[in-house]
């Protein structure tokens, strides 16, 4: 159980100590530094620690956003200060150095006064000014010890003696001492530390003014949406949240909740009738309704979960694939085979994301000429644009974020047919790829960056090379360094593209399909025989991606046998699964899936060699069968590891908001 430590005795009237057992608080009072850390040792290592001054005036859900949230280990507003375990020990030796020096951690007499403002405290018992630059110096010169001292003593300095050093004072000590401490954006929510009965009057009239459910309401909702999202979904999905929360319901469970119901609506699409495409239509908008609202929920009750991002993240691309593969059964018990259309689909928006997600990682702490590559003249016209509002709502629908996706799935799922359906996700979705690439490509030619190397190994992770194309990098590695700056990239183009149309355009059973796929191994080594720091390097995970998926996609489509695309896309979704994985475990800062795992499973430049042998060597049926096998035993071994990995400790505690609905 959370332990709150109240650093003095409580205020008359105040309701601190029940709003602090409402957040799930243990309540202890301290009368001074020695007994607040003999109270914080008393606490067992393994549960959260608040000290909170008595003081204390502000917002329940200002509280809640500072002691309650499990993605910081350590977190404050004005007069509230909490640590998880792994920040603990900061917190007991700034404690430790308060008692040491006898300065008091509670109100000891007469306190200064200060203004009550919002989102503001009275700099009560804090350092400031040359004593907190003085705290700060020392931090950066490796002296962590003297820094604490020197942030916990300033607060005798600057406010006088028996002034108490309180949880703000505590927080500076804990930065100093190079703990960061997250201090949440309060808005119009109200968490400060009057100094007398005029200000902490005025504070409670600033806390009456403002509504802290409604806050919380509309906090709960994303901040940068879709237009259907925004104004279809999220004026009602948020009280469906608030529901939820009350009822003790986790974002899991919805999480899980929401895959259920768009796996129905899958099944329902797979019926084939009118009857069960309008049911698959409107379960698939629920599903997405319930999508919105786990993540609503989460932020409304701050249950924030290592587990939780994982599912979000998984659960999207299961639904809209799997329903993607409804639609596809459903049409062939009208004796349409739209298998090409769905596996096209799931190709093109999955290389969306892998475009999505490398342009990312490359550019998030790239710099240009010494200075962030933000504030570039692309990013100034898109600034401008944003300043006129239509633009705004104009630009997020045309690149079909998942709401508008869906609800144009749902609606022409109901009044159309499967074939019609995947026409038009096929053309939205290359509309919206080429706007957002051509845009992206344009920002890398004109920004000139600088990229790290932390962004080239992500991006050498994301290109999933295997045994094969290490080794053909290590032989060509020469050449490669005498490429020019756009080399990878276009070597990487040229050998996709090759493979892809030698796939595309021979008759199954030729063997050129396999010297292509010889050449595209030779020129995946090249195109990662170098640190990916060009300006175009982003692209190369990419168009990896697109010449693996679209070589199985072709070779399933020559091979004109029944079955051999539902293999293929069986086997292009475990390994999209994996591609997945891949970026999420790179976004929480712990690098690829282990080597081993590459490996066992090819390399995507093994996988696309071994897939065009299958075609050159078996029969269609035989080749099915094959794919089949593939993708059973792909899918497999990445589960089992990704599930291993995303529920042991070492997952990163990541909420990832993924990409705007």
């Amino acid at each position: 159980m959370s332990t709150a430590i109240l650093t003095g005795p409580p205020v008359p009237g105040s309701s601190l100590e029940g709003d602090l057992r409402s957040l799930g608080f243990d309540v202890r009072v301290a009368s001074g530094a020695r007994d607040t850390a003999a109270l914080v040792a008393a606490v067992p290592g393994t549960d959260r620690v608040a000290v909170v001054d008595t003081r204390f005036v502000g917002h329940v859900h200002a509280l809640r956003l500072a002691l309650t949230d499990p993605r910081f280990p350590a977190a404050a507003v004005p007069g509230a200060l909490t640590v998880q375990p792994e920040a603990r020990t900061a917190l007991t030796r700034a404690l430790s150095v308060a008692a040491n020096t006898g300065t008091p951690s509670g109100p000891a007499g007469p306190a200064p006064a200060g203004a009550a403002t919002e989102g503001a405290a009275a700099d009560v018992g804090r350092p400031s000014g040359a004593a907190a630059e003085t705290a700060g110096a020392m931090a950066d010169a490796g002296d962590a010890p003297s820094a604490v001292r020197a942030a916990v003593r300033t607060a005798d300095d600057s406010a006088g003696e028996g002034t108490p050093v309180g949880p703000d004072a505590l927080a500076d000590a804990l930065d100093a001492d190079g703990t960061a401490v997250h201090r949440p954006e309060l808005g119009s929510l109200v968490a400060t530390v009057p100094g007398d009965p005029q200000a902490r009057n005025e504070a409670r009239q600033a806390v009456t003014a403002v509504d802290d459910e409604d806050v919380r309401l509309r906090s709960a909702v994303k901040a940068r949406d879709g237009f259907f999202t925004t104004f279809c979904v999220s004026p009602y999905s948020r009280y469906l949240a608030r529901w939820c929360a009350r009822r003790g319901l986790t974002p899991n469970q919805v999480t899980t909740a929401s895959l259920f119901t768009a796996l129905i609506a899958a099944g329902a699409a797979a019926t084939g009738t009118r009857g069960g495409y309008i049911a698959a239509g409107v379960l698939l908008l629920f599903s997405f309704v319930l999508d919105c609202t786990d993540g609503q929920l989460a932020r409304y009750s701050l249950q924030y979960s290592t587990m939780g991002a994982w599912l979000d993240a998984t659960f999207d691309r299961a639904k809209e694939y799997a329903y993607y593969a409804g639609l596809a059964l459903g049409a062939a018990r009208g004796g349409d085979d739209v298998w090409a259309l769905a596996l096209g689909a799931m190709v093109l928006q999955t290389c969306r994301h892998v475009v999505d997600f490398s342009f990312n990682e490359a550019n998030h702490d790239a710099t240009a000429a010494g200075k962030s590559v933000t504030g570039r003249p692309t990013a100034a016209l898109s600034e401008k644009l944003d300043s006129v509002g239509w633009t705004v709502w104009l630009r997020r629908m045309i690149v079909l974020p998942i709401g508008e996706r869906w609800a144009m799935i749902a609606v022409l799922t109901a009044v159309a047919t499967p074939r019609i359906v995947f026409y038009a996700l096929l053309i939205g979705c290359a509309f919206a790829a080429c706007y957002t690439t051509a845009g992206r490509v344009l920002r890398s030619l004109t920004r000139k960056a600088h990229r790290t190397d932390r962004a080239a190994r992500a991006l050498a992770d994301l290109t999933d090379s295997g045994p094969l194309a290490e080794s053909a990098a290590r032989a060509f590695r020469t050449v490669a360094g005498k490429l020019p700056a756009f080399g990878p990239f276009a070597v990487a183009l040229a050998g996709g593209a090759a493979l892809v149309a030698s796939a595309t355009f021979t008759d199954y059973g030729s063997f050129w399909p396999v010297v292509a796929a010889v050449a595209y191994v030779i020129t995946s080594g090249m195109a990662v025989a170098r640190p990916l720091k060009g300006a175009l390097d982003w692209l190369v995970p990419p168009v990896f991606r697109a010449a693996e998926y679209c070589t199985v996609l072709a070779l399933a489509a020559r091979a004109e046998v029944n079955g051999a695309l539902p293999a293929a896309f069986g086997l292009v979704a475990a390994v999209a699964y994996h591609h997945y994985d891949t970026v999420y475990r790179i976004r929480g800062g712990t690098g690829a899936p282990p080597h081993w795992l590459v490996r066992v499973i090819g390399g995507q430049e093994g996988r696309v060699l071994a897939v065009t042998l299958l075609a050159a060597l078996l029969a269609g049926t035989d080749f099915t069968i094959a794919l089949t096998a593939l993708a059973v035993v792909v899918a497999l071994v990445v589960l089992v590891e990704s599930i291993r990995f995303w529920v042991s400790s070492g997952a990163p505690a990541v909420h990832d908001e993924g990409e705007p609905a």
